[in-house]
């Protein structure tokens, strides 16, 4: 009873969402009345789906009408003679609804229990906001599910309340012929005798008094009947609307975030079943509606009671087509991307895929799906609907693609597996902007039909943006260009615009995640790493980190300015060092054996406390993708005095030619690797083998 009496306390829209749970097919008088034993009951314990378990349901429904009958009898007095009445009325009324499958008294007690639990939860959560589901579902997906039954449970009462109607009108339609064939009965009486006819006509005229009496009140009860179906069908599609919100424009957008930050080196963006499961039911839910609604059209054309039940039908139609087209439009997405960073003259793939393709049956004519490149300006104008003329700004081969359906997973997608991009048309660059600062999108677009040509859609989706490539050498500011879009887009821009600063922090977590993807390390960067990549960019000597959690860094100081004394920009330097990691020295930087971002000044105070021999390894200042050994030995020219040392910095190219490893090996003064482990211990067992040391040498 504790729920019935916390469903009470409910106010505003979620008492209203409570009362509209209750009706003919449950009363609420009931639900009062029997709330003690109503919560005890174990409706859980039924599987609605196993017929074998009708018989629990058998004896629930027979227990809830003797409770009615018992407390009926319980009755006293003059205000406990109309409750015995109306209580007496009710277990008579539920016996007859539910006798012949009680299976479904189950499903409508459940559904009240599970949303009254929602509505309080609800309402709890927003006076204490810490509060959270009790098992590992989120509590989202908990109540995307239940608002799911929700709409289950009203699609199924409207379609009840249809048939009956269907059933009434068709009744009324036989009463109507019958008050025709007495009038044509009355109208034949001309051709009697005086005396027949009046004995006749007296029967024929109460007969038919008495029939359009009745067709009179029946036709303002399918008045009403269309009038409250309608209201019924305007709450069910608010419904829907309201969950399709919940999925479409938060769930959908999350999941499209996280592809995003995926491409830069970010956790995998997660799979689209439970998406597409949510999706494919809301598209039956809307298509059941649908139908429904032109039904019910039907039979107004069929039998037309003045009214405002018309316009109310056009207001759904129009509705539910808005519901149904935004559903789809929105769900027909890019499950691969494209490369962001596009090579020209070079292959790549892309996959799209429609998530309600199967509900809709788009798969039984398959549509074409074709692939064009478009710049920012072409894009922008893409989302104001403005006219783009077909404009495209390249030339994709192999473009056209049509859409498969996979039996044994239910989606409809088209795998491009061989485009490659022929030309690129760029446009006018602004002020100081590069060519690889410039950015372009492959525009997806299709057109099918649903419902036996009913809807025609044409769907269309942007890729994330691409930047257009065509030589190796501008990949490093293609990607630089990539990964500020990536991490600092917000959903909804206007293609594709992005800040021009952002505060370090948010930039410290875009390149940690960048560099422990490229890396593959579960190693990311420390805090003393970023205050050194900090002191880089800001050409600052704080040691703290707190003077940064403040400041904010430019694009221009990201990629476009270069650092003071160098020809080369902070990201140029630092996708160097990413470079030189991923190809030669992954396994020593997840060992712990690479220092790396330090300073020349702070290795030399590292070292100096160290026995001679001590080395550590840091990334070259002056070089982009250089990493150098900083040790610590005797000073040659002047006895009794130390100093540390810097060899030249090692490439890429150095490392092709011999490892990191054999080269420490090789300098036999290098002893320990800072702050004191023997060098055998980290770097022996990258050694090449002896015998292959020799050739080596020997070449």
């Amino acid at each position: 009873m504790a729920l019935w009496i916390q469903a009470q306390q409910l106010q505003g829209d979620a008492l209203h969402q409570m009362q509209s749970l209750y009706g003919q097919h449950f009363p609420i008088e009931v639900r009062h009345y029997l709330a003690q034993w109503l919560e005890a009951q174990p409706w859980d314990a039924i599987d609605l789906e196993n017929q074998q378990d009708e018989f629990k349901a058998k004896r629930l429904l027979e227990g809830l009408i003797k409770e009615l009958q018992r407390k009926a009898e319980h009755q006293m007095g003059e205000d406990g003679f109309l409750l015995k009445i109306k209580l007496g009325h009710y277990a008579t009324q539920l016996k007859s609804s539910y006798d012949p499958c009680p299976l479904e008294l189950v499903r409508c007690v459940k559904h009240i229990l599970y949303t009254e639990q929602r509505l309080v939860q609800e309402a709890s959560n927003a006076s204490s906001p810490g509060s959270g589901p009790v098992d590992g579902t989120p509590q989202r997906y908990q109540q995307i599910n239940q608002t799911f039954e929700e709409l289950r449970v009203m699609t199924q009462d409207t379609e009840n309340d249809l048939r009956k109607l269907q059933h009434s009108q068709e009744y009324f339609i036989i009463q109507y012929q019958e008050s025709l064939r007495i009038q044509a009965q009355l109208s034949s009486l001309a051709s009697l005798p005086p005396a027949e006819r009046v004995q006749r006509e007296a029967g024929l005229q109460s007969r038919k008094s008495t029939l359009e009496a009745w067709l009179t009140r029946e036709a303002n009860t399918l008045q009403k009947y269309r009038q409250e179906l309608a209201e019924k069908h305007q709450r069910t599609l608010a419904l829907l609307r309201k969950q399709q919100t919940v999925i479409v424009d938060d769930e959908l957008i999350q999941w499209k975030r996280r592809q995003q930050l995926a491409g830069n080196g970010g956790p995998s963006e997660g799979g689209l079943d439970i998406l597409q499961a949510w999706c494919e039911k809301l598209a039956d839910m809307i298509w059941q509606n649908r139908q429904q609604i032109r039904r019910v059209e039907h039979l107004t054309q069929q039998l037309p009671i003045p009214g405002p039940t018309e316009e109310l039908l056009t207001d759904l139609n129009a509705t539910v087509t808005d519901i149904i087209s935004a559903l789809v439009t929105s769900t027909f997405i890019i499950e691969k991307q494209p490369p962001q960073v596009l090579k020209t003259q070079t292959k790549f793939s892309a996959t799209v895929r429609l998530l309600v393709g199967g509900k809709l049956n788009v798969h039984m004519n398959p549509p074409q799906v074709k692939a064009t490149i478009i710049s920012e300006q072409q894009a922008k104008a893409l989302l104001k609907n403005e006219n783009t003329r077909n404009d495209s700004s390249g030339e994709i081969l192999n473009n056209n693609c049509v859409m498969e359906y996979h039996q044994t997973t239910g989606t409809l997608s088209a795998h491009f597996r061989t485009m490659s991009l022929k030309r690129i048309k760029r446009s006018d660059r602004r002020g100081a902007e590069s060519v690889t600062e410039e950015k372009f999108t492959v525009l997806f677009e299709s057109q099918f039909s649903v419902g036996g040509n009913e809807l025609v859609f044409h769907v269309k989706t942007l890729s994330l943006p691409v930047v257009v490539i065509v030589h190796g050498s501008q990949d490093n500011n293609a990607t630089a260009t990539v990964l500020w879009d990536n991490a600092f887009s917000e959903t909804g821009r206007v293609p594709f615009v992005v800040p021009e600063k952002v505060l370090w922090p948010q930039l410290c977590e875009a390149l940690n995640m960048k560099y422990k993807s490229e890396v593959q390390s579960d190693r990311g960067l420390s805090e003393d790493n970023l205050v050194f990549l900090a002191q880089k960019a800001f050409s600052s000597s704080s040691n703290n980190p707190e003077d940064y959690c403040n400041m904010t860094i430019t694009w221009s100081q990201f990629n476009r300015e270069s650092l003071p004394g160098r020809n080369f920009t902070f990201w140029q330097w630092f996708d160097g060092v990413i470079e030189l990691m991923k190809k030669h020295l992954k396994s020593h930087w997840n060992d712990g054996a690479i220092l790396g971002f330090l300073n020349k000044q702070q290795a030399q105070d590292m070292l100096m406390s160290k026995p001679n021999g001590t080395f550590l390894l840091r990334f070259s200042d002056s070089e982009i993708g250089g990493i150098t050994i900083a040790w610590v030995a005797e000073n040659p020219n002047k006895a009794g005095e130390r100093m540390v040392w810097n060899l030249m910095p090692f490439t890429t190219k150095d490392f092709s030619i011999r490892s990191l490893a054999d080269r420490i090996s090789d300098l036999n003064h290098l002893l320990f690797l800072y702050p004191n482990q023997p060098k055998e211990e980290v770097f022996s067992r990258y050694c090449t083998p002896p015998n292959c040391m020799h050739l080596d040498l020997k070449a």
